[in-house]
């Protein structure tokens, strides 16, 4: 496996190759990150991960500064999973000027959501994202389906561009009790990561009522929101929404049901398809 610091390296590695398949990540990987690697090997005939971690998506009171780099450790379990090259830039060689060219996603689908309580998010993770996929020269690119509104971003800007680029979604990874895996799953105690399976729980129990044929969303929505509250948790969303673009229902929409929900220091997202 080859680590790369720069496009021109990365470039020259590339050559031989016709359809290299990425999984950008920033990197303080988890199983999550290791099964989107694995699920990319057969798509293409290179493999290739970024590590990076982009300043432009958080927000000025968020952890950059403490978001854990691993690199070293990261490595060896991408080489195990069977990665072929890692990018993994500085951010002087991915932004060598100020980035004031930027992606502006669409406010219907960008600024819902975790983009309402993360204003510019999607701006930070689209430019991000359109960067290194010229870089890597992807045509196919994965992501995984916890960060479900990133999945339909990118995938809408993939399609608006034009891209020769297939966006894949892995299926959320989770540990033997059902918690959703997530980089920032290490800021919580053990006690913490009991008390995090009630977030999955939530979600199951709106998700069987959907099943059962229930047709009141907002309430569902309400009770959500309701129970993590009077868990102690500070919910920012719970949320039925449409598959194809997370809007609101209409009757006979196949449905994804979304939550975030801060529990002590550390915020967790979660969603389920219907």
């Amino acid at each position: 496996m080859q680590l790369l610091h720069t496009i021109a390296d990365l470039r020259a590695a590339l050559n031989q190759y016709r359809h290299p398949a990425v999984v950008p990540t920033m990197g303080n990987l988890h199983a999550g990150h290791l099964a989107l690697v694995r699920q990319a090997k057969p798509l293409g005939d290179v493999t290739v991960s970024t590590i990076f971690v982009n300043r432009l998506q958080f927000a000025p009171h968020e952890d950059f500064d403490t978001y854990p780099r691993t690199l070293e450790a990261d490595c060896a379990q991408l080489e195990a999973a069977g990665c072929d090259i890692v990018f993994a830039p500085k951010e002087a060689e991915l932004y060598p000027q100020p980035q004031t060219f930027k992606m502006h996603p669409p406010t219907e689908l960008a600024d819902i959501l975790e983009g309402h309580f993360r204003p510019g998010f999607f701006i930070g993770v689209c430019t991000v994202v359109m960067k290194l996929l010229a870089c890597t020269q992807a045509r196919t690119a994965l992501f995984g389906k916890k960060d479900y509104q990133q999945l339909m971003v990118i995938r809408n800007m993939v399609k608006q561009f034009a891209l020769p680029i297939d966006v894949v979604g892995g299926e959320t990874q989770r540990n033997e009790a059902g918690l959703a895996l997530s980089s920032r799953n290490g800021y919580l105690s053990p006690a913490q990561r009991e008390e995090a399976l009630l977030l999955s729980a939530t979600l199951k129990k709106i998700v069987a009522a959907l099943r059962a044929g229930e047709k009141d969303v907002a309430r569902l929505e309400a009770e959500g929101m309701n129970a993590l509250r009077s868990a102690g948790w500070l919910p920012d969303y719970v949320a039925v929404r449409r598959q194809a673009d997370l809007q609101a229902p209409q009757a006979g929409d196949a449905l994804v049901v979304l939550a975030a929900a801060r529990l002590g220091t550390t915020r967790l997202i979660d969603n389920l398809e219907v």
